[in-house]
């Protein structure tokens, strides 16, 4: 498949300069990723508690053409008068939601403009997730990678699958500098020495390991995830709506990195998807078979730890 690959990890990748070509067809038993106008699905439980389900198989990749998706279930939750709790979720097995699509054109992604937060879309989405008035819950069952591990950095609380959730900054391992605000939620969260862990190794962190470094609230047995955050969601949906918004504001004013913070890691994100490592880095794993091949998104530790060492 020819296309023009877009050399950036927004993210957990982001936007630059075009690499090289991707020209190697994959098996027709093999689509990989596709993009779609219905990757997200926003299901209103209650007036009060809805659920974003992240539906876009085989590996739930984020892509511009998610952008307006995911833009248009913050708007309703900035802006609806009732709702009071949302969880984000998947129905892709095995993924929660992973890195940005390397392969449409660049300009699907600069063309896009500034958010009210002055900052591009996805930091400015993810800021104002993280400000909404609507407490914010994502319940991870597979791999939250890049994106993933970002929107849920950025929700006001994180609930885990013991056995089946696996939390990633992968970046590092492509050369590049995450885009969406780890560097700044992180070390706020788990302490500075595990931040620089997380961001340094671009290693997994299962449920377990993310409940004890404070990466999630907690880590369940995946056959009690679905019922607990259920009913955390309903409980929270039956009280207040403008208490609830008053206690996140001030919590908020004591928790959240500035914007800048966050515009500062995305400004250095876009430097690095400049440089050569990078670009090298990156066609060398969609050469592996990136974003088709599912044992290459199952085990990215593994292939990035097989690139060749950066001079």
């Amino acid at each position: 498949m020819k296309s023009t690959l877009l050399a950036s990890a927004m993210l957990a990748v982001g936007l630059v300069t075009a690499l090289p070509a991707f020209t190697a067809k994959a098996p027709d038993t093999v689509r990989g990723n596709q993009p779609s106008d219905h990757e997200i699905k926003l299901v209103k439980v209650t007036p009060e508690y809805w659920r974003v389900i992240l539906d876009h198989p085989p590996f739930n990749i984020f892509g511009p053409e998610t952008i307006p998706q995911f833009n248009a279930v913050i708007n309703q939750l900035e802006s609806d008068p009732k709702v009071r709790v949302v969880v984000f979720e998947s129905d892709v097995p095995g993924f929660f939601l992973t890195h940005y699509d390397f392969v449409p054109a660049l300009t699907d992604t600069t063309g896009l403009k500034n958010g009210p937060t002055r900052l591009p879309p996805v930091p400015d989405m993810l800021i104002r997730l993280s400000k909404a008035p609507v407490v914010s819950i994502v319940k991870v069952r597979g791999r939250a990678t890049g994106v993933g591990s970002e929107l849920s950095l950025a929700s006001d609380m994180r609930f885990a699958s013991r056995e089946k959730a696996l939390f990633s900054q992968w970046e590092i391992g492509a050369a590049l500098v995450p885009g969406g605000g780890p560097m700044a939620r992180l070390p706020r969260m788990m302490g500075r020495g595990r931040a620089l862990e997380v961001l340094l190794t671009g290693d997994d962190i299962n449920g377990d390991l993310a409940e004890r470094y404070g990466y999630v609230n907690r880590s369940f047995p995946d056959a009690k995830l679905d019922d607990f955050v259920d009913k955390l969601a309903r409980r929270i949906s039956r009280f207040d709506k403008q208490s609830i918004a008053d206690i996140k504001k001030l919590v908020n004013e004591n928790s959240l990195p500035p914007d800048q913070e966050i515009g500062q890691g995305w400004d250095a994100f876009i430097e690095s998807v400049k440089r050569p490592a990078a670009q090298k880095n990156v066609k060398a794993l969609m050469d592996e078979g990136l974003q088709v091949k599912p044992d290459v998104e199952v085990r990215l530790p593994y292939y990035t730890g097989k690139l060749d060492p950066v001079p």
